[in-house]
């Protein structure tokens, strides 16, 4: 089945924010934020500006009826500046006027003074001045102190892992029309509607009923507008609820780099002890995680780097500390991943370190220590493993051993260019980390004519939630896709929804589709046996049809559903599904956290230029575990779309800020993502499906962000094409690995 947005996408039909027709009388807000970033304000004048044309109103912190408060973990985020500035980019006013090109001339009059304080940008630097925004947090197993004597090799290290911008096409946005009686309806682009209607609520000081938040889709999300398209979607209620008037903000791209969070940077040290058999027998870590100036998501972040931390190997005696440090950056947030990848990267980097000291190639460690069935995580959750299985596959299918003969041969008859080679088998675990938030909820209406319409929390960004969702409801009834439209993503009939996030949308919100369709379909059953004069266990709907006992009856599906309806039978169910067997208990940092995992081994080739240090990414194979795939098509997209993600993050993507905060990488011109020339020139998914039960929708496993990891395949490819070039270099651990830092280290 095709996506069900194919058709809109390509006529460019679909709607996104700034598609949504504007009603008379909209006004048009533009932020006004800090230039600095860490200081005290002691003077706004904002006279000259509110005499310029077109302007309605300017807000600030003393407008706001509630709390300055729109943090959501740790409420230690205020919407806009009281007087204590802690990041550039930190919304100070909101101008409001009659179109956004007069709000920003008026920006323009806006005068401030400002108190400089001290900037603090280095998360190595917090930790030390005990800025931290949460206490740090230890994952362990077994016992390292005891395990070092044992080990036959010892090795350590640090690792520097950069940041990396969201990049959603669509900017963070919103649009606010006041209703009646106070109310308001809110069209945001964000991937929680329930976190920008709580965050409206604080703001204001009214209900979370007076809030109704719709979405249609996104534009691209990656994490980037799960928590952060709180604050446009306040500022713009904010105005609208004080002027009586529709209110919309549509960051410029420049904005949207400049004041929201990114992939939070990482700054991390290692030690690795292996024994002669090359087993791991001992692992240390400690990550110093550079959240911004805010929580926003970071504790949680963090939580799911200790709980990746050992990536998919089994080692029975680990520490694994976090910090989360406080910055004068804009507060860090979630992406694509949420903080996996972060642990995941220093488990590899320690891995490549002790394969370059002992002169192996890192597959052999890799291979040696693949977790498997029983064998415990360091969070005590025991492994239901795929990890051997993708590897083998993916070593026998694409030939692993001869690609790596390939490589040592062409590298020995060549000296202008030189190849590397690397294998990624990932592990992610699918589930919300805090296990409340694993719960979501349906509602179905089947009309009398036999259309469907589905109602669900699930936000679609270009995933293909919404087609995933079609498919489970076309299963349990029987009836064409045509039938069935999913509705907006909306607060007014899906309360209290968790966001879209985590990959368990699909699992979430079609678990609780399926449980509704299944209860409607219960009911029609039962109709259907009436009027046949069977029991209802022969009722099966299949194909538009209704059959008796396997064999076509005189019904049909429309004749059946308006049966029922003039049989006053009910048409519409609302259910509620939440994950079953997940715990954890922060206390002792143990429990079985995720409703299963996801494996994968990805083989990536790199070509490198040894006189210029640019490169280029020959293939990447991947065997990916899917379970049994309800939508190959959409699952192999998802699969190379994350790839590229996590190459670009590797190799090119790099976020600068300078010393007193400022970012410098803050336009396309100086932030690069991959295009179709920095792709694979050749990418092969081989879908892994298995019977085996898991917690998945009809057992299809969660593609969203797992894929991600195999992006990190890149960097250790580009490391060992570098190796065979300068075979005796100490290379650093510095992620992303630009062409700028491959010259280095090839001349350097």
């Amino acid at each position: 089945m095709k996506n069900i947005d194919s058709f809109s996408h390509t006529r460019g039909e679909s709607i996104y924010l700034d598609d949504i027709q504007v009603t008379q009388g909209t006004l048009y807000g533009v932020c006004y934020d800090a230039k600095i970033a860490h200081g005290i304000i002691k003077n706004l004048d904002l006279s000259e500006a509110l005499k310029s044309k077109g302007v309605v109103r300017i807000f600030t912190a003393e407008d706001i009826p509630g709390e300055n408060q729109i943090g959501g973990i740790i409420p230690d985020e205020p919407l806009m500046v009281d007087h204590h500035i802690h990041f550039s980019g930190m919304p100070i006013a909101f101008v409001v006027a009659e179109s956004t090109e007069l709000a920003h001339k008026a920006i323009k009059k806006i005068k401030i003074e400002v108190e400089e304080l001290p900037v603090v940008v280095d998360p190595r630097e917090a930790q030390k001045q005990g800025l931290l925004i949460v206490p740090p947090r230890t994952f362990s197993q077994g016992n390292t102190d005891e395990a070092w004597s044992k080990c036959a090799h010892i090795f350590e290290n640090n690792v520097e892992l950069n940041g990396q911008e969201h990049l959603y096409i669509e900017t963070q946005g919103a649009y606010v029309c006041p209703t009646e009686n106070g109310t308001l309806k809110v069209f945001s682009s964000t991937q929680g509607p329930t976190a920008v209607q709580r965050a409206i609520s604080k703001v204001l000081g009214i209900p979370m009923h007076c809030i109704e938040v719709d979405v249609t889709r996104l534009g691209g999300g990656f994490g980037g507008k799960e928590d952060q398209a709180n604050t446009w979607a306040a500022l713009c209620a904010l105005a609208a609820h004080i002027l009586k008037k529709p209110v919309k903000y549509s960051l410029d791209r420049m904005e949207d780099l400049r004041m929201t969070g990114k992939r939070h940077p990482y700054s991390s040290d290692f030690k690795i002890g292996l024994g002669a058999d090359f087993k791991i027998m001992a692992y240390e870590a400690t990550f110093y995680q550079n959240a911004g100036a805010a929580a926003d998501l970071s504790p949680a972040v963090l939580e799911r780097t200790l709980f990746h931390c050992t990536n998919t190997y089994f080692v029975p005696n680990v520490k694994a500390t976090a910090y989360s440090c406080k910055t004068n950056l804009p507060p860090n947030t979630a992406f694509r991943g949420f903080g996996g990848p972060q642990g995941v990267f220093v488990m590899e980097c320690a891995i490549t370190q002790a394969a370059e000291k002992l002169g192996i190639p890192a597959h052999v460690i890799q291979k040696a220590n693949l977790i498997k069935d029983n064998e415990p995580f360091v969070y005590g959750q025991l492994a239901e493993s795929e990890a051997e299985v993708c590897w083998n596959k993916a070593e026998e299918t694409f030939e692993s051993k001869k690609l790596i003969l390939k490589v040592d041969d062409f590298n020995a008859k060549n000296t202008l260019f030189k190849k590397g080679i690397s294998i990624m088998p990932i592990c992610f675990g699918i589930s919300f980390t805090k296990t409340l938030m694993n719960q979501a909820r349906a509602l179905v209406h089947v009309y009398s004519d036999g259309s469907v319409g589905i109602s669900t929390g699930a936000v679609e960004m270009g995933q293909g939630v919404n087609t995933k969702i079609v498919q489970v409801a076309q299963s349990v009834f029987g009836i064409h896709p045509h039938r069935i439209k999913i509705f907006t993503t909306n607060t007014n009939r899906i309360a209290n929804t968790s966001p879209s996030a985590a990959s368990a949308t699909a699992d979430l919100n079609g678990k609780a589709t399926q449980m509704a369709c299944e209860a409607i379909k219960a009911r029609l059953a039962g109709y259907a046996s009436k009027q046949l004069n069977v029991d209802v266990s022969a009722i099966e709907f299949m194909d538009e049809k209704v059959l008796m006992n396997g064999t076509i009856s005189e019904l049909d599906w429309t004749s059946v559903v308006l049966g029922a309806f003039l049989d006053r039978i009910a048409l519409s169910e609302n259910a509620h599904y939440a994950t079953p067997i997940i715990h954890f208990n922060p206390k002792i940092e143990k429990g079985h956290p995720f409703a299963y995992h996801v494996y994968g081994t990805a083989i990536t080739e790199v070509t490198i230029d040894t006189t210029r240090g640019i490169y280029q990414v020959d293939s990447v194979k991947i065997v990916h575990d899917s379970g049994k795939s309800i939508n190959p098509m959409i699952d192999k997209g998802q699969i190379e779309g994350a790839l590229v993600q996590g190459m670009g993050w590797m190799t090119m993507e790099e976020i600068s800020y300078d010393a007193k905060g400022k970012l410098k990488s803050n336009a396309l011109s100086t932030y690069k993502v991959p295009d179709i020339y920095s792709a694979p020139s050749e990418i092969e998914v081989i879908l892994n499906e298995n019977d085996r039960n898991n917690l998945a929708i009809f057992r299809s496993k969660a593609v969203g962000e797992p894929p991600l990891l195999y992006g990190l395949g890149t960097y250790f490819a580009i490391r060992n094409a570098v190796k065979a070039f300068r075979p005796d270099v100490e290379l650093v651990f510095d992620a992303p690995i630009t062409p700028e830092k491959v010259l280095m280290a090839l001349h350097g």
